[in-house]
């Protein structure tokens, strides 16, 4: 199962388009949609100028009070009117926007950031997988955070922040995950920074470029020493492998992070947005994502890519590893993904950059195996979590290294999400619980009560 392929219809990795909260009923005495009164053009309900300017109802009277808007009662009605057009000349004053529509499930989100269609993926309107393979991760980044192209762009971590997050990081017992030492460490470069909840766009972008520096510096290292320079890539390639890099692995690498910057509204990124809607600072907003992330079923699915195909490869055949997991009840890792037709557009760019690795053929082949022994019985493609586990088990990484590499890639994607969020209106995510509980008034509990 990929890491975005476990979400319902639309609340996953669907295609955004809107806003989150349906429209509610007009209020009583307000006349239908879009009506006419005489010949002074398309009127709006009370509700309709609302909408269109991403306010409450008694924002609208606000404005209405202020002389921003004039304001009209229906004949033999309680409600009032407004010019189509004054309402629409005010929204463009204030930055609002016109609600996209709603789907059926109540979440949908307008978003310029990835569009997903059935066998590839696009950032900004660009393709992402070309994107991936001529630029950098960090290039990419900046694509996505600000719409421009900055060439040979580094991403570098201030020192007192890398410093408190190294040290946080370091106190979690031996036994923490990547993920763990990864959440401490947000906590602890959000303390050292007091500029934080600076939300303009320029210190949003500054957190930003020294967080992930930050995340990767504060993971131990696996091999010879990290360098503080050089690409990111570069920099967590030997918290990741004991072995060297080479320029081959590392374009491998690079291009992950690059791949995996954004994918839509995955749980993780849901999750960041929810946080940013409450105007929370970047800190907080990654720390929301990788919460989400931690989930067995969203980042741990690498790891388990990865150790079917270390089985596979002692094994010598992934007959056998295929059977065990169909006889236990369990889907085969790294294979199928509900947003695309055929194999993984993610996956395909990594396994064309393996085939350049040497040491990556035996791996590489085995997930060839586990296609083939798959494909037989059920039409499965490949996702990106198994070209992950390719690259993991190659190198010698740790099981957990796909999602290591899956959280510092997609902060990056959280943070352009929370960019796009901040210019919302504040809170706009409130739904609401459907109460299936005791109907009241019910007597108060007394010792020992309570239900079954």
């Amino acid at each position: 199962m990929t890491h975005e392929a476990v979400h319902g219809a639309g609340t996953g990795d669907g295609k955004a388009a809107g806003r989150l909260e349906p429209g509610a009923p007009e209020a009583a005495g307000e006349r239908p949609p879009t009506t006419r009164d005489g010949d002074e053009g398309r009127r709006l309900t009370t509700r309709e100028a609302a909408d269109l300017l991403g306010v409450k109802p008694e924002t609208v009277y606000a404005y209405v009070s202020r002389g921003q808007l004039a304001s009209r009662r229906t004949p033999g009605g309680r409600g009032s009117t407004f010019d189509a057009g004054e309402v629409e000349a005010l929204a463009r004053r204030t930055g609002r926007r016109e609600p996209s529509p709603v789907a059926a499930n109540g979440l949908v989100f307008r978003t310029g950031l990835t569009l997903i269609e059935p066998d590839r993926y696009f950032f900004r309107g660009v393709d992402a997988t070309e994107l991936a393979r001529r630029h950098s991760f960090e290039e990419v980044a900046e694509w996505l955070w600000t719409g421009e192209l900055r060439p040979g762009i580094r991403f570098d971590a201030a020192p007192e922040f890398l410093d408190a997050a190294r040290r946080a990081a370091a106190s979690l017992p031996r036994h923490s995950s990547s993920t763990d030492r990864l959440r401490v460490a947000v906590a602890a470069a959000a303390v050292a920074d007091p500029l934080r909840f600076d939300l303009s766009p320029q210190g949003v972008l500054n957190s930003a470029r020294g967080l992930i520096p930050t995340l990767v510096g504060a993971l131990p290292t696996a091999g010879e020493q990290s360098a503080e320079a050089g690409s990111l890539a570069a920099r967590l390639w030997p918290r990741l492998s004991p072995r060297s890099s080479d320029a081959a692995s590392l374009a491998v690498l690079d291009t992950a992070l690059a791949l995996l910057t954004d994918h839509d509204l995955a749980a993780s990124t849901l999750a960041a947005r929810v946080a940013a809607s409450t105007h929370a600072h970047p800190y907080a907003v990654v720390s929301a994502g990788l919460g989400v992330l931690e989930g067995p079923l969203h980042g741990a699915a690498s790891g388990l890519a990865h150790r079917m195909l270390s089985e596979v490869v002692d094994r010598g055949s992934a007959a056998p590893v295929v059977a065990d997991h169909l006889r236990a009840g369990r889907r085969v890792p790294g294979l199928g993904h509900r947003l695309y037709t055929g194999e993984d557009p993610r996956a395909t760019a990594l396994f064309g950059l393996l085939e350049e690795v040497p040491q990556a053929a035996a791996a590489l082949a085995a997930a060839r195996d586990v296609i083939a022994t798959t494909t037989r019985h059920t039409p499965l493609h490949a996702n990106v979590d198994l070209a992950l586990a390719v690259l993991s088990v190659a190198a010698d990484m740790p099981a957990a290294a796909g999602e290591t590499i899956f959280a510092v890639a997609r902060t990056a994607g959280w943070i352009a999400h929370a960019m796009e969020e901040y210019t919302e209106r504040p809170l706009r995510m409130r739904p609401s619980g459907q109460y299936e509980g005791p109907r009241p008034p019910q007597p108060l509990p007394t010792a020992g009560s309570g239900s079954a």
